[in-house]
């Protein structure tokens, strides 16, 4: 019987702690995240201590630990469990930042994708071993039917298992780019799209409640016919439908001076996190707080814009000039909590 009554009460104590501290889910497009080692397969050369941009290991570990202060920042009392990333060249990076860096004490994990992108920039993810046990994980590549030629960054795919034993099925993306313009790159980001479409209807054909969580830089704002029409990533709603996809950051699109990325005057909502509507549902074990849906913002991370007025995200160069900045993007997050039992 006293064995018993321990069994439950550590029970009850695991509830209340899932019930008190949210599952907080990041994305963060770093802005170039590179060594300072050339590679013989990638357009990297810019970013090593003779080239154009006079990359030292300084002002690696530098930038380092200007992203470790964001991810700690916008974790505040606690770091997010998941982190997702775009624009980081390789493993080297991704351990340094993990296990070199100011997140060392946080214990992260990480999956990183390896991509032909011409620069060597890839997607990668970041979790806390107590809050995600890791199961397995895809690349998806984007092979552009009309430019067999053409690469793009692959959708990193990675499941795995929450406290509550339900299986959780993050995407991270990072979308063609609007080099040459919006309306003329527009169809790669459409095709990219109806990829990311299909895997997902895989999912949930596969499994009843699919939770899934989409999260990167889709290069086009949530009105965007990527995203509204090809993802079919619709506006929250209460009674969502299990089967469908939403925006958590699709409130964002209709505000001024409000984004992510600031191009000249005009704000973007370039980064966002999408979820599957069974997640909506308040009575699962795990489920989004949609009003948490944040871009996340702080002085230290901002500069002033003295071209287009108003500030700008602190970049680490501006042309040339190295000012030690974080990144030309904002950072997003969303709570997620476990239900009181």
């Amino acid at each position: 019987m006293r064995k018993l009554l321990l069994v439950c009460l550590c029970f009850c104590i695991t509830i209340s702690i899932f019930s008190q501290n949210p599952f907080r889910v990041m994305f963060y497009n770093v802005e170039n995240l590179f060594d300072t080692e050339k590679s013989s397969k990638k357009d990297d050369g810019d970013f090593t201590p003779d080239g154009k941009l006079h990359w030292t290991t300084g002002r690696y570990y530098n930038k380092l630990n200007n992203l470790a202060k964001v991810i700690t920042a916008t974790g505040e009392w606690d770091s997010p469990a998941i982190v997702g990333l775009c624009e980081v060249e390789n493993e080297r990076c991704m351990t340094d930042l993990t296990k070199h860096s100011l997140l060392k004490a946080q214990d992260y994990r990480y999956v990183i994708t390896y991509c032909a992108d011409r620069r060597g920039i890839n997607t990668a993810l970041m979790y806390q071993r107590d809050k995600f046990k890791y199961l397995s994980h895809k690349e998806y590549k984007i092979k552009f039917p009309q430019n067999p030629h053409k690469v793009t960054r692959d959708i990193l795919h990675v499941s795995g298992l929450i406290q509550t034993g339900d299986t959780l099925d993050v995407f991270v993306c990072h979308f063609p780019s609007r080099r040459g313009g919006e309306q003329e790159s527009e169809p790669d980001r459409i095709f990219a799209a109806s990829v990311l479409r299909s895997k997902t209807d895989s999912l949930m054909n596969v499994r009843e409640k699919a939770n899934i969580i989409i999260m990167g830089d889709l290069n086009d704002e949530p009105t965007n016919k990527s995203i509204l029409n090809t993802l079919g990533a619709l506006p929250p709603e209460k009674d969502a439908n299990p089967l469908e996809l939403y925006n958590l950051f699709y409130k964002f699109a209709k505000q001024n001076n409000v984004g992510t990325y600031k191009y000249g005057r005009q704000w973007n909502v370039l980064d966002q996190i999408i979820v599957s509507g069974n997640l909506f549902d308040r009575k699962q074990n795990f489920h989004v707080l949609p009003e948490t849906a944040t871009i996340f913002q702080r002085d230290f991370m901002m500069e002033k814009d003295s071209s287009n007025g108003g500030k700008r995200p602190f970049k680490t160069y501006t042309g040339m000039k190295h000012t030690g900045g974080y990144s030309d993007h904002l950072p997003v997050y969303v709570d997620f909590q476990f239900c009181e039992l």
